[in-house]
């Protein structure tokens, strides 16, 4: 589940109270006994990172999927299920619980709940993904084609074990580009995978580095969306991003990530058609992207909300206020 689209959920994350185990029986909260039990039955892990008391679409996601039989049965020979949980009322959990979850949360590089990342045994993650509608058979097929990412990874790493020079950094940068994961987690479990590119490819004839200071760019960007977002300024965000954009400089992925952003902040003021125009024109930009099915999802969602603002005389009255 790359950045863009946790921001999104975020931005429209129901509210709701009651606290839910993920999936109850069979979940484990020690990452240190699932990756042993991962180890000894070999299995990967499921990790879910939730705010089981407050995060609406973590708690959609255990009530049409966790819950059920069907995702238990189809997920028992290929996966030990981990809950991280970070609940919001102070009982839920013992403080030195909350401590080890925040350290896992930043060691993952978590940034949106539901957060769920598919790892080997050791712990390292190869794929990462989050709510989907369709109920747990269709889940449980999203999950198997997801661990393709693993094969993929295994493969070409055991390729540029026996490749040199360009062929072995093209081999290594192949195997983190069929991860799929958002940079900050390949900087915390590939670091280094990511040297032993540069090491191999002075030249930079994958375009590893080049992408690197991309990502390096997005994350100052993010910082500084974060800064206007704790003070509330949503003209200052807007004005940011269009600033960003307006610079360029960033692959396709990036740009549909910030592109995202703009409609993310407009759908969190309750401007739901100025949101709905800015996914339009991010699905336009790139309309083959891999991130194309994860826009549609947002852009159905927009369409919920902006429903459901139409029911609300409170949302009706606020729009009109700005």
């Amino acid at each position: 589940m790359k950045t863009f689209i946790k921001i999104c959920v975020a931005a429209l994350a129901l509210q709701t109270s009651g606290h839910v185990f993920a999936g109850g029986e069979g979940w484990l909260t020690d990452i240190d006994a699932a990756k042993k039990s991962a180890s000894e039955s070999k299995k990967d892990l499921l990790i879910d990172f939730t705010g089981s008391d407050w995060c609406g679409w973590c708690i959609k996601l255990n009530d049409e999927v966790f819950k059920h039989d069907a995702f238990k049965a189809g997920v028992k020979d290929s996966f030990v299920l981990v809950e991280i949980d970070f609940p919001r009322a102070k009982d839920k959990l013992p403080e030195d619980a909350r401590k080890r979850n925040t350290e896992l949360g930043e060691k993952y590089a978590v940034q949106g709940y539901p957060t769920i990342l598919l790892c080997d045994a050791e712990g390292k993650p190869y794929a990462s993904t989050g709510y989907q509608e369709g109920g747990p058979e269709k889940y449980v097929g999203h999950l198997n084609e997801l661990r393709k990412n693993k094969i993929k990874r295994d493969e070409a790493f055991a390729k540029a074990a026996k490749a040199n020079g360009a062929e072995k950094a093209k081999a290594l940068v192949t195997a983190l580009n069929a991860m799929k994961l958002d940079e900050k987690v390949v900087a915390n479990f590939y670091g280094d995978i990511a040297e032993q590119v540069i090491a191999a490819d002075p030249k930079d004839e994958t375009g590893f580095v080049k992408k690197a200071e991309s990502g390096k760019r997005l994350e100052e960007f993010q910082k500084s969306l974060q800064e206007f977002g704790a003070k509330r300024d949503h003209e200052g965000a807007l004005a940011l991003v269009d600033k960003t954009l307006k610079e360029g400089g960033f692959d396709t992925e990036s740009t549909l990530q910030i592109m995202m952003t703009r409609s993310a902040i407009f759908a969190s003021t309750g401007k739901f058609d100025e949101a709905i125009k800015a996914v339009d024109e991010a699905k336009a930009f790139a309309p083959e992207s891999p991130m194309a099915p994860m826009i549609d999802q947002f852009r159905k969602r927009l369409e919920q909300g902006k429903e459901e603002a139409k029911k609300t005389p409170e949302a009706g009255d606020k729009k009109q206020a700005e």
